[in-house]
């Protein structure tokens, strides 16, 4: 499989996916010892620190709240 059609088939993932590939890849290159490649530019990193944030945030708004604000000793 060639880089190009590697990088056709990532772009044909739903976004969480892409972000679990891209965390793989992280994982791989940690691993093994090899830096990770920093992204070209601060718009490509600051898109993907989002996107990983909202991936792994997606599921949090289905549970339930542990604490009210009554629980607090202290409010600000």
């Amino acid at each position: 499989m060639g880089i190009e059609q590697l990088i056709r088939q990532f772009r044909t993932l739903p976004a969480d996916k892409q972000v679990e590939v891209l965390d793989f890849v992280a994982f791989l290159a940690q691993r093994h010892g090899r830096p990770q490649p920093l992204p070209e530019d601060a718009a490509e990193a600051d898109a993907f620190h989002r996107l990983s944030l909202q991936a792994a945030l997606a599921d949090m708004a289905d549970e339930p709240e542990l604490y009210s604000p009554t629980d607090l000793q202290e409010q600000w």
